[in-house]
């Protein structure tokens, strides 16, 4: 690499910088949006439990009628997410019908429940899907109740077949908490789609497993950008990528980060492992395992920076590029032996 350190920290400041006030318009962006998501299926499909799990907090409301629902019902929570009850279009009274297709139209993902410990996917639980997805198929099917049920993966297959494998088909245990993770994620992906995923997330108690998804995301990209067979050419994208780490976590965990804070975090993640980078360059002249080589520094890099940032966040430790460079060492021996963190 011809660059002098100093060449190399001047350039990181100015991608961080233009990274930085990209990333913050998109967040600022996400956080005026609301998400709305509808519920739909019978009431004793344990929408209520689900959604709870989801959240990791307590929505009063959602699923407590006792006997049939037949009107829609909306329970807002913490201002910007909108949890829409209903058990189905078929079921809906004619009256309010276009109401709540107007719902429908408008809802950014719908979680169609069908209970695993009763008659699943019946016909009128058919007739509302049908219904439904004419609307609206941003559809999640989750299959509730699988602690009480025996054969799940013949239920599940079923139901994929049943609906042309169209939707994705979660088994869960609102119980338990099996699985709710699995559909925690698939709701992120779809709203991701939307650019409304940092908005959930932010709003969302069950912080920690989104941290691991993003920052194993983030990983996986800088990993792909290090095998890049050009010497030099993953630094400045590897910059864009651990500033879009730093503020995705900082608003998950509602700890606002400044720009200078996250640029010298990145000058040190990155040039405070300049003797690796610049091996992870060398290797690159080298055709195959050089680039693997480069891959696994970019990714464990980007890997173990985002893990101290998680644990300062969850453990009130003040993010400052000191704090960071001291668990930084602590979680890159970790990553570097191929161990990832709770």
């Amino acid at each position: 690499m011809n660059k002098s350190e100093h060449q190399l920290k001047a350039d990181i400041r100015r991608q961080a910088d233009q990274a930085f006030d990209q990333e913050m318009d998109e967040i600022n962006r996400q956080m005026k949006e609301r998400v709305m998501i509808a519920l739909v299926g019978d009431v004793n499909a344990g929408k209520s439990s689900t959604i709870n799990r989801i959240i990791g907090d307590e929505v009063a409301g959602v699923g407590a009628e006792p006997g049939e629902t037949t009107e829609i019902k909306e329970y807002p929570y913490r201002d910007k997410i909108i949890l829409i009850d209903t058990p189905g279009l078929n079921d809906v009274n004619t009256s309010n019908s276009a109401r709540t297709r107007d719902y429908y139209r408008q809802t950014d993902v719908v979680l169609f429940f069908l209970n695993a410990a009763g008659t699943v996917f019946s016909e009128a639980e058919k007739r509302s899907l049908e219904a439904l997805e004419k609307i609206n198929n941003d559809i999640i099917i989750v299959l509730n109740k699988i602690d009480a049920a025996d054969e799940i993966d013949r239920l599940v297959n079923r139901v994929r077949q049943e609906t042309g494998n169209r939707y994705e088909v979660i088994p869960v245990s609102s119980r338990t908490g099996t699985n709710i993770e699995q559909l925690r994620y698939s709701i992120l992906d779809l709203l991701k789609k939307k650019s409304k995923d940092i908005v959930f997330a932010r709003t969302i108690k069950e912080k920690s497993s989104i941290a691991n998804k993003w920052i194993i995301g983030a990983a996986t990209s800088a990993g792909a950008i290090g095998a890049a067979p050009i010497p030099g050419a993953d630094i400045i994208p590897l910059t864009a990528i651990q500033i879009g780490l730093l503020t995705r976590l900082a608003t998950l965990y509602e700890r606002p980060i400044s720009r200078e804070t996250a640029k010298e975090i990145v000058i040190a993640s990155i040039v405070g492992n300049l003797g690796k980078t610049l091996f992870a360059q060398v290797v690159k002249l080298f055709p195959g395992a050089g680039s693997v080589a480069a891959a696994g520094v970019a990714g464990s890099i980007t890997l173990a920076l985002g893990y101290s940032v998680k644990y300062a966040y969850e453990r009130g430790v003040d993010v400052t590029p000191e704090s960071i460079s001291r668990l930084y060492r602590k979680f890159r021996s970790k990553t570097d032996k191929g161990k990832l963190p709770e």
